[in-house]
C-alpha cells in the first residue's frame, strides 16, 4: 500500500521540480546581463573628420571632448562641445556651418543627442539658419517633454531659446559648388521627378570623378560618443545631409535609433554614409541591442551591415556584383570602453578617430566587403 504524502512534503516537492527546471534553461526572451564595470578608461571615438578639423582653435573634436571629460564635465556637454568645432568650422562643408545645401541652396541641418546615464534624448530636422543644431537638439532635450522638432517650427523653437538666426549659412565654398552642381544638373529639362533625381545623382558623381569633391562630403556627418571613468557614455550626431538633397529630405542623423543610439547601461552607436538605408534597418538600435546581448562591438555592427546589405534589392542602389553602391560606416562603443569602426566597404585610408590617456590617433576600420561601392 502506497505511504500518504503530506501537504507539506508535496509544497516541498514542487518548489524543488520548479527550481530545477528553471536552473536548466533561461526564461524566455532573457538575454545575458551587461557587465557593469566599477571603473572604465575613458575614451571618445569619432568620424573621421572628428580628429581632423579644429576650426582654428588647438583641438579636433575628439581632443576637445576628452580635455573636458578629464575635467569632469558632463559627457553630453563634452560631446557636444567637441562637435561644435565642426559645426562651426566654414572648411568642414558637410556639417554645419558652409555644409552643403540642399537643391534649391538652402543650409538645411539634421542633429541629435543622447544622454545614456539621463536617458534622455532630443533631435532637430531641416533646421534652417542655425550654425550649431546639437545645441537646438540639446535645448529639445532639456527644455521640451519632446524628442524631436523639425522644419520652420524648429527654427521657431531656437529662435524663442536665444539663437541666433542667420539668413544663409552658405559660404562661398559651398555656394560655388552648390552653382557648378545646378548648371550640370540644368532642372528645367527634367520635369519628370524619376528623371531629375537620376541627373542629379549623375551631376554629383561627375564633379566626385573630376576631384571637384571628396565622395565622403556627399553623406558627410559628425558621430561623437564618449564614456567617463564612470561609465556614463553619450552620443551627438550632426549633418548638413545629403549634398543637394530635396528640400526636406530627412536622413538617419536626428532619427534615435538610425543615425544614433544611445543605452546607458549597455553603450552607444552612430553612423555616417547613406541614411535612407540605416533608416530602413534601425541600425543603431540593432547594434545596441546585440551588444546588450553580449555581442562585440564591431560584430554587432558587421551584422548591422549584413542586415543592409541583405534589405538592398533596388536595381538602382546595386552594383555589378549585386551589393549595394553606397557606403555606410559605424562608431560603436559599449559600457566597458570596447570601441570599433565598421564600414560596408574597405575603402582606401579608411579610419575613425578616437581620443584616450594615449592621445588621439585614426584607427583602421573593419569592412563587410572588400572592393568599392561602384565595382
Amino acid at each position: 500500500m502506497r505511504s500518504k504524502i503530506t501537504r507539506r512534503e508535496f509544497v516541498k516537492a514542487g518548489a524543488a521540480a520548479g527550481m530545477a527546471a528553471a536552473a536548466g534553461r533561461p526564461l524566455f526572451g532573457q538575454a545575458p546581463a551587461v557587465p557593469t564595470p566599477k571603473t572604465v578608461k575613458p575614451v571618445v571615438i569619432a568620424s573621421a573628420n572628428g580628429n581632423r578639423f579644429k576650426n582654428g582653435g588647438p583641438r579636433t573634436c575628439v581632443q576637445e571632448v576628452f580635455e573636458r571629460i578629464l575635467r569632469g564635465e558632463d559627457v553630453l556637454d563634452a560631446v557636444i562641445a567637441g562637435v561644435n568645432i565642426l559645426e562651426l568650422d566654414p572648411e568642414e562643408d558637410s556639417v554645419g556651418y558652409g555644409g552643403l545645401p540642399n537643391a534649391e541652396g538652402v543650409v538645411q541641418l539634421d542633429a541629435s543627442v543622447m544622454h545614456g546615464p539621463k536617458k534622455r534624448a532630443g533631435a532637430v530636422a531641416a533646421l534652417e539658419g542655425v550654425r550649431t543644431p546639437s545645441l537646438v537638439a540639446k535645448a529639445v532635450m532639456d527644455l521640451t517633454d519632446h524628442h524631436l522638432l523639425a522644419g520652420r517650427d524648429a527654427q521657431g523653437f531656437a529662435r524663442r531659446m536665444g539663437f541666433k538666426i542667420e539668413d544663409d549659412l552658405n559660404t562661398d565654398h559651398s555656394r560655388k559648388f552648390w552653382l557648378e552642381w545646378k548648371r550640370r544638373m540644368d532642372p528645367e529639362h527634367y520635369l519628370d521627378p524619376e528623371k531629375r533625381a537620376e541627373a542629379a545623382r549623375r551631376a554629383r558623381e561627375q564633379m566626385v570623378a573630376e576631384g571637384l569633391l571628396d565622395p565622403r562630403r556627399l553623406y558627410g556627418t559628425i558621430n561623437c560618443d564618449a564614456i567617463n571613468a564612470r561609465g556614463e557614455i553619450c552620443g551627438a550626431t550632426s549633418t548638413s545631409g545629403l549634398a543637394w538633397k530635396i528640400p526636406g529630405r530627412v536622413g538617419d542623423s536626428p532619427i534615435l535609433g538610425a543615425g544614433l543610439y544611445v543605452d546607458g547601461e549597455v553603450g552607444a552607436a552612430g553612423s555616417t554614409g547613406r541614411g535612407e538605408a540605416n533608416l530602413f534597418n534601425l541600425s543603431s538600435f540593432l547594434i545596441v541591442d546585440l551588444m546588450r546581448r553580449g555581442t562585440h562591438p564591431k560584430d554587432a555592427a558587421l551584422e548591422a551591415l549584413r542586415r543592409i546589405r541583405a534589405s538592398t534589392m533596388e536595381r538602382r542602389l546595386l552594383n555589378s556584383k549585386g551589393n549595394p553602391n553606397f557606403q555606410v560606416k559605424f562608431y560603436v562603443l559599449d559600457r566597458r570602453g570596447e570601441h570599433a569602426g565598421v564600414a560596408l566597404y574597405g575603402e582606401p585610408e579608411l579610419v575613425y578617430a578616437v581620443c584616450a590617456e594615449s592621445g588621439a590617433q585614426n584607427l583602421p576600420m573593419e569592412a563587410l566587403l572588400h572592393g568599392s561601392p561602384k565595382d
